[in-house]
């Protein structure tokens, strides 16, 4: 039965690309019509089957994790792809759909993150070993997206430039308090008291992390302008002129966000400035990935910018400043599984195997997550491109077109339409821009005789 319902499941997924699957039975049977991508796995039991069908995201990862799904050559990157280029969520079998919804909607309650959770779910990755982090972070161990200006520098020159630019927008002074909230091993801190006389307070729930960053502060002479604390952001209550915040937004859970952001709110100065950096989706929202949740950040998640909105509005707080960096944490991330790769041997004496394929497994698909997300931008525009290239040969426009550019602003509207009905709960929104781009698109092609019964008729 199993057997049955996957081959189905795979015969609708694998659009682009050719994915071979060796049975638990020993046969072997090929899906998709070839294409960028191109991976072969071998199934060694039913149960197996049974999780991949009824769980697909957990599955997959726990079942390589314990090697009773394996890749040929270990390509796990080739897998992960060939899945992310195809659209997996639309064809998956309405009792995973079912599933992934009602996740999402008991998500209030599970990433609700209290102080004693917030601290037990940073100890499940942080408080693991800094020697592992150490082995592929750069030498200030930031643990959060570099800024590449140049796809060609090195990590390190990226790490220095992400807390550059953040220093910058700051605009930090000499003896201005400033807050870092989630401070990891100190990196931001200790730079933003050593190059920019700041008088900086870093909180933390990791002991690691802390006992790092107070030593690393004691080396550099810096005692007396930083205060690094294992406290909870919640329990502070002194004012501060700046608020930073980087990769830490997305352990707060979705209902703590009008906590997190009316704190912040309460701790500025009344013409204070805050930058809070977090992973971000380019959709509406949806439920976390499972594994993800399970085995690298329980009580994590990562919000849609229509999640965001409310809270920041209700808090009082003005959003003056919105930048992606999308394909800069993929740059990061890459980095980070190549020194990871290059070190292997000394982490197989730190680890066992299962422990390392979950690394990895983490690392790629969070990388691939990021620069795949180009590809499906470069998807839509093809598909959009498509039907208006045969619009235009029907209807030559009344001006040079660029075809490519006006696909663009079809997916514009579409998302920009999605996130604006979520942040102002008007769900008209998306419909009248739709609405609005038609109008547009008749008085770019249609004749104005057919131009003029069109706006009769409507």
């Amino acid at each position: 039965m199993w057997e049955t319902i996957f081959d189905k499941m795979l015969s609708r997924l694998v659009r682009d690309g050719e994915l071979s699957v060796t049975y638990p039975d020993g046969k072997t049977r090929s899906y998709g019509s070839g294409g960028s991508y191109a991976a072969a796995v071998r199934i060694k039991d039913t149960d197996t089957l049974r999780k991949l069908c009824t769980a697909p995201d957990l599955g997959l990862g726990e079942a390589y994790m314990d090697e009773r799904l394996t890749v040929e050559n270990d390509d796990i990157e080739g897998l992960i792809s060939l899945i992310l280029s195809n659209s997996y969520h639309d064809v998956m079998p309405f009792w995973v759909r079912a599933m992934d919804r009602a996740r999402f909607r008991l998500g209030n309650w599970i990433t609700r993150n209290t102080p004693q959770m917030a601290q037990a779910n940073v100890a499940h990755h942080y408080d693991i070993s800094d020697d592992l982090y150490r082995l592929f972070l750069d030498e200030d161990m930031q643990y959060s997206c570099a800024y590449f200006y140049d796809p060609d520098i090195s990590l390190e020159e990226a790490q220095i430039a992400k807390k550059a630019h953040i220093a910058n927008k700051l605009q930090i002074e000499p003896g201005m308090r400033v807050l870092d909230i989630g401070c990891g091993w100190g990196g931001m801190a200790l730079t933003l008291a050593r190059d920019y006389g700041a008088k900086v307070t870093g909180v933390t729930l990791s002991e690691n992390q802390l006992a790092r960053a107070k030593m690393r502060a004691e080396e550099q002479g810096l005692s007396d302008l930083i205060d690094f604390r294992l406290q909870d952001y919640r329990l502070l209550d002194e004012p501060f002129d700046r608020i930073v915040s980087v990769g830490m937004l997305e352990h707060v859970g979705l209902p703590q966000y009008s906590v997190y952001f009316d704190k912040v709110s309460d701790l500025l100065a009344r013409d204070g400035v805050a930058l809070i950096h977090t992973i971000g989706r380019t959709g509406p929202p949806m439920a976390e990935s499972k594994w993800m949740t399970r085995y690298i950040f329980p009580g994590g998640y990562v919000p849609s910018l229509s999640e965001l909105a409310p809270a920041i509005e209700n808090s009082g707080l003005w959003n003056l400043d919105l930048e992606v960096w999308r394909l800069h944490y993929a740059y990061t991330l890459r980095h980070w599984l190549r020194r990871f790769d290059a070190n292997i041997e000394q982490v197989k004496k730190m680890y066992d195997a299962r422990f390392i394929r979950m690394w990895r497994y983490y690392l790629t698909i969070c990388f691939l997550s990021f620069e795949l997300n180009r590809q499906a931008v470069r998807a839509w525009r093809m598909r959009f491109r498509g039907t208006l290239e045969e619009i235009a040969v029907r209807y030559p426009p009344k001006e040079n077109i660029d075809l490519d550019a006006l696909a663009d602003m079809v997916s514009t509207i579409l998302e920009g339409g999605i996130v604006m009905s979520k942040a102002l709960s008007e769900p008209k929104v998306l419909s009248q821009q739709v609405l609005l781009f038609r109008n547009m698109m008749r008085a770019m092609f249609l004749p104005d005789a057919q131009l003029s019964n069109a706006a009769v008729g409507a």
